[in-house]
């Protein structure tokens, strides 16, 4: 074997792994020792960690393949479809004709972008001109289809100022519902199994479960909805409402409940901060804080309120309620 062939043979083992570790790491049946060996596999080589990336990169568009979307490459799938999908992608991606085909039956994108924004905020120009702000700690991927505009938000909030385009619909999907647009302004956050949608301008139709179909949201209206929910709860925009004061990079708790302004906090918190139990959820807390200093609150929350830190089992600050003294006499 020469020298050109060993390497080539070196790498494309690499890119082997990288697919095999692509696939464990998504399948539901993937344990704590494989993602150690992974993370392992992973700091062994940087062209490991580079590989593996790119893999994700191919994974997200395999994610947004239709269903029933045939494989145009000749590919026999031993086990589950999906858990093959990386490389019908490759496939696809690999032959000029078929991703023709593929962009035809609007199975594969013209444009694919991934977007994040780990150290602050973020403004960025999707491929169709639609200008999007991405808060701390974002993580969203853009594809343009034949027939729509997909945004899936993973993580995090964005505010989306969507070019208009009445044949070509914008759509974000955010946990299990989804935000569809031609041309408007919202903004949409998710944290964990929550996604909220303000919108400021035009209109839209979210559905929080296909199954029950989209119900309209106009200027000044938002909704909300969880996993479960048949559909999305709507009401109005307080005018007083300051959840998107993140776009000048600040973090407003107008006297609210502990319980109700954690996930604010949290959602920029690489541990997030639990409660004790319920009465202590009910302590308030207000101020203005700058989002990208919100780990400095934490610690000076016994300082401005009747509570002390604890730490759980798994790492995380836990907030307490100092009980009252029962007055004398």
């Amino acid at each position: 074997m020469t020298e050109k062939s060993a390497l080539e043979a070196e790498y494309d083992a690499i890119t082997d792994a990288a697919a095999h570790w692509c696939m464990r790491l998504h399948a539901s049946d993937c344990t704590a020792d494989e993602r150690q060996a992974f993370q392992q596999w992973h700091d062994a080589h940087p062209l490991h960690a580079f590989e593996y990336a790119a893999m994700l990169e191919i994974w997200d568009v395999a994610d947004h393949l239709p269903r029933h979307a045939p494989l145009i490459a000749p590919f026999r799938p031993r086990r589950r479809l999906r858990d093959y999908a990386v490389a019908a992608a490759v496939c696809l991606a690999a032959l000029p004709l078929a991703a023709f085909t593929g962009w035809e039956a609007g199975w594969l994108p013209t444009a694919y972008e991934r977007f994040e924004a780990s150290n602050g905020l973020r403004q960025v120009t999707l491929a169709d001109g639609s200008q999007v702000e991405l808060n701390l700690g974002t993580e969203l991927v853009y594809a343009d289809y034949k027939d729509q505009r997909r945004v899936t938000l993973s993580k995090g909030e964005a505010f989306f100022k969507v070019s208009h385009d009445s044949t070509h619909p914008f759509v974000v999907k955010a946990g299990e519902g989804q935000v569809r647009v031609t041309g408007t302004q919202f903004n949409v956050w998710k944290y964990e199994n929550q996604v909220r949608v303000m919108l400021l301008e035009g209109s839209v139709q979210i559905s929080s479960d296909p199954a029950h179909g989209s119900v309209p949201l106009t200027p000044g209206m938002q909704a909300s909805y969880q996993p479960g929910d048949a559909t999305p709860s709507v009401r109005p925009i307080n005018p007083n409402d300051s959840a998107l004061a993140w776009r000048q990079g600040k973090l407003v708790l107008d006297n609210l409940a502990l319980a109700d302004a954690l996930p604010l906090i949290n959602r920029y918190l690489n541990k997030p901060v639990m409660l004790a139990d319920i009465g202590t959820g009910t302590i308030r807390i207000g101020g203005i804080y700058n989002i990208s200093e919100v780990n400095n609150l934490v610690p000076s929350l016994p300082k401005v309120l009747p509570v002390y830190l604890t730490q759980n089992q798994d790492g995380n600050p836990v907030l307490n309620s100092i009980p009252r003294k029962a007055p004398k006499g």
